[in-house]
């Protein structure tokens, strides 16, 4: 079994966005999240979905989930205090889903990253399954350095070894809960991301890589991007053009 975890249980304090969350901005009469669900909707080997939305927004996320057809989401549970702790209530669900937790793979993704393919969500699969582990990546474009205490550098990073992680981020849904409920009882609830927690636990992680444009949208700049893009699809349909 093959689960997506849609995390988007922030409020997205950087966007400046008044009304809504941040997920919930509409580009092309959809809101974001909208366009990132569908990513695994669309999937076929996507079994589940599992959506940790914002407390106070579940209604509204059911009721976006009926309107654009979202059959394969199972769960809507509430966000945590901490970024850790909204996946953490995702896994649960997820557990509550899944027929055997050592055969299901889970894939962790940010709800305000639409712009990943299937590609990408069939390598993560298949990662998992021979590897253990999938974290999405991009290369990176510019060159890494590693800063000391006092700003100085400590590190040049050869550019042809660096690559930045994004999402989806995917494991057996075992071995996340097992090292999440670790964490937890050791007091460790605020890890920046999924592969940064299992590092710690030294896990091994295979990289699986992605479309460098597979932004988290963080920010207005960010935000225009992504519309830009689409509005770039949506010509390429119209008239027949590469975008």
């Amino acid at each position: 079994m093959n689960i997506g975890l849609i995390f988007a249980g922030g409020v997205g304090s950087r966007m400046r966005s008044k009304e809504k969350p941040k997920q919930f901005l509409e580009v092309h009469s959809k809101p974001i999240i909208v366009h990132t669900i569908e990513l695994f909707e669309q999937a076929a080997e996507i079994d589940a979905i599992v959506v940790v939305c914002v407390s106070d927004w579940m209604d509204y996320m059911a009721e976006l989930v009926h309107q654009f057809h979202l059959n394969k989401v199972k769960a809507i549970v509430p966000g945590g205090d901490t970024g850790q702790m909204s996946i953490y209530n995702g896994l649960v669900a997820a557990e509550e889903i899944a027929d055997n937790t050592s055969e299901t793979v889970v894939l962790i993704h940010d709800g305000v990253r639409p712009l990943i393919n299937a590609k990408v969500i069939h390598e993560n699969i298949q990662s998992v399954k021979k590897f253990g582990s999938a974290i999405t990546t991009a290369p990176a474009k510019e060159t890494v350095v590693l800063v000391g205490e006092e700003n100085d550098i400590t590190e040049v990073v050869d550019r042809d070894r660096s690559f930045t992680a994004k999402a989806p981020q995917s494991f057996k849904l075992n071995e996340i809960l097992e090292v999440q409920r670790d964490a937890l009882a050791q007091g460790i609830n605020n890890a920046i991301d999924s592969a940064t927690l299992m590092g710690m636990y030294n896990r091994k992680l295979h990289i699986v890589e992605g479309p460098y444009e597979n932004i988290k949208i963080t920010t207005p700049d960010d935000f225009y991007m992504f519309k830009a893009l689409k509005d770039a699809q949506e010509i390429s349909q119209i008239y027949g053009v590469e975008s």
